[in-house]
This record gives C-alpha cells, structure tokens and sequence, in this order.
C-alpha cells in the first residue's frame, strides 16, 4: 500500500509541476533588447558614482571627507582645496581638487551616498565598467562629475588683479 502512495504522489508532484511548465509557456516572454537596445535598470541600482551640481553650476563637494570616512574598502581619495575669491568651485570653504575612487576596491554598498551632508556623490546606471587595465578603473573627479545644467553659465574664474603702479 506504502508503494502505491509514494506513486500516487510521485504522479501528483509531476502532474502540477508540468501544469506550472505549460502555464508558463503560455505567458509572453519577457527578453531586453541590450546591448541593441538600453539596458533597464530599477530605480535603486546602484552604478558608478556621479559627483552632482547644483543649480548655479557649482560642485556639491566640499571636500568633508566623510564619505572616505564611511567607505569600508577605502577606496575614496581626496585631496581639499580652499575656494577663493578668484576661484570659487564649490559653495563651501573647501573644494575637492582631488576625488578618486579605485573601482577594484569598491563594493558598491553605497555608505559614501548616505554620510554625504550636500548630496554630492550618488550612485548613477552605468554599469559597463569592465576593463583588463586596472589603472582605468580608478575613477577622478573629471570622469564622475555631471555637466553642467543647461542654461546654467559655468562658475567664471577670474585671474587675480594686477597690481597697480600709481604714477
């Protein structure tokens, strides 16, 4: 009797797995189109880093470090600049004159998204960041930064006044 049980419910396991098989046969297949077509991303992926603007042009970055503070692979470099009168990049104090992120250390777990207190650095889509150089996979500040709004003028940097000579 125990034989025919264990049939009986071999048969069961197999008839409802093939009716799950032809229900989805019947479904419309779901295939993306990359690399002929864009890649779809959900909303929170998390891609390469972007460095953000904001409304003037200006670089978000005031160089706190707090986002290298955070990074638990320390993989962020910077290195701080004083923004001047002549030279004003960012809203702060400070500039980042150097951000790098080394792309063979970061795991992308997004801590340097969350400490920064401007919102300066954000996780983009780009995903294609394979390459068999490791030396391009150091991400700098001209490689990350966004352009520049539209209809926005870039920040002007003036050259320091020249001396007078009174005559």
């Amino acid at each position: 009797m125990a034989k025919i049980q264990d049939i009986l419910g071999g048969a069961v396991a197999v008839a409802k797995g093939m009716g799950i098989t032809f229900r989805e046969m019947l479904q419309p297949t779901i295939t993306e189109d990359y690399p002929d077509g864009p890649a779809l991303m959900q909303e929170r992926y998390r891609g390469g880093h972007e460095l953000q603007r904001d409304e003037n042009g200006m670089e978000k970055c005031v160089a706190c470090f707090l986002c290298a503070a955070a990074c638990p692979s320390d993989c962020i470099y910077i290195e701080a600049a004083e923004n001047t009168d002549q030279v004003r990049i960012s809203g702060g104090e400070r500039y980042a004159e150097v951000y790098n992120i080394d792309y063979t250390r970061c795991i992308f777990c997004g801590y340097c998204v969350e400490a920064c207190p401007t919102d300066a650095i954000t996780h983009g889509h780009s995903f294609e960041n394979a390459s068999y150089n490791t030396a391009t996979l150091v991400m700098r500040k001209e490689n990350m930064l966004v352009q520049i709004p539209a209809g926005v003028k870039p920040p002007v940097i003036q050259a320091p006044a020249a001396a007078s000579h009174g005559h």
